[in-house]
């Protein structure tokens, strides 16, 4: 088939990588969201999904507004039999949607119909989830409410992070969306509507939201701090410092701590949650790398009065 490949940051490379080499379809072209600041001088950069396509002679279609008259026209003289979407970043009004003949297919980080949304993983292990997986389906105006046309599974590992999560099943998902696209070719797959049960949604999470709540119980805590790493990142306020922090271990064995409070010894750092203290793995202050939590202590020189709020 002729595919128009949609998708912006790193998770998508995999899909783009398998439909690239696939002997059954051809990427005519890839749509991706316009180029954004970049690095500490803020220049212009071209997403991943732009740069490979770029390194692969293909071409680069970055519309400001797709949903407008000017690129549905762009599209559709393209004449794509299908259109794969894999972390594109943008709403797709109806008349956009029609142009393939065979619709725009998406690759989703959750089973749906679970954890709709922009940020499905993180919402996965937030959660406390101990299964997730990737799911393809047919757009459909209403978020990620479209039929499916099937699903890869994916074990949630104790200590997975967000990044840790979204690794494995963009690969895992790449191999579905290849699978289901090769189906849809050939006749031989049809997409079946999602349960009406089982809905839930997962919006994505601003800065404020990864703020680490210390009042919480000691495994919320760490999960939700698992969720946001790498991005955007937990973090929390001590003293005037705000400062990022790695995954974090619940310490069953330890003294209790009241919520925030901060202890340094030399078995590490521990702060106080709503039950067990947890104890830090690695701290980055602003402006410098991160680096592990005992030796940020060592240099941070704490009193007996400082706080993680």
């Amino acid at each position: 088939m002729r595919i128009v490949f949609a998708g912006t940051p790193e998770p998508a490379l995999p899909s783009l990588r398998r439909l690239i080499e696939s002997p059954r379809h051809d990427v005519i072209a890839v749509l991706t969201r316009p180029d954004a600041a970049s690095g500490r001088r803020g220049k212009p950069a071209p997403s991943p999904v732009a740069r490979l396509a770029l390194e692969h002679d293909i071409p680069v279609l970055r519309p400001q507004r797709p949903n407008s008259e000017e690129f549905i026209a762009e599209l559709s003289d393209l004449n794509p039999d299908c259109c794969a979407v894999v972390a594109y970043g943008a709403l797709l009004s109806e008349r956009l949607l029609a142009v393939p003949r065979h619709g725009w297919v998406n690759l989703h980080f959750s089973l749906l119909p679970a954890w709709r949304g922009a940020a499905p993983v993180q919402a996965a292990i937030a959660a406390g989830d101990t299964v997730t997986g990737a799911t393809t389906f047919r757009i459909e105006p209403a978020l990620d409410s479209g039929p499916i046309y099937g699903v890869v599974t994916e074990t949630i590992r104790p200590t997975d992070t967000a990044g840790d999560l979204l690794d494995r099943l963009a690969v895992s998902g790449a191999a579905l969306l290849e699978t289901t696209l090769d189906g849809i070719a050939d006749g031989s797959l049809q997409p079946v509507a999602q349960p009406s049960e089982g809905v839930s949604v997962a919006p994505k999470i601003t800065v404020e939201q990864a703020r680490v709540r210390w009042d919480l119980p000691a495994h919320v805590v760490e999960r939700r701090i698992r969720a946001v790493t790498p991005s955007p990142g937990a973090w929390t306020m001590i003293g005037d410092l705000r400062v990022k922090l790695g995954p974090v271990t619940v310490d069953d064995n330890a003294d209790p701590l009241a919520p925030g409070e901060i202890r340094v010894d030399r078995d590490g750092v521990r702060v106080g949650t709503g039950t067990q203290p947890v104890r830090l793995g690695t701290v980055q202050p602003p402006g410098k790398k991160p680096m592990n939590a005992a030796d940020w202590s060592r240099g941070a020189r704490l009193d007996d009065a400082a706080r993680a709020e």
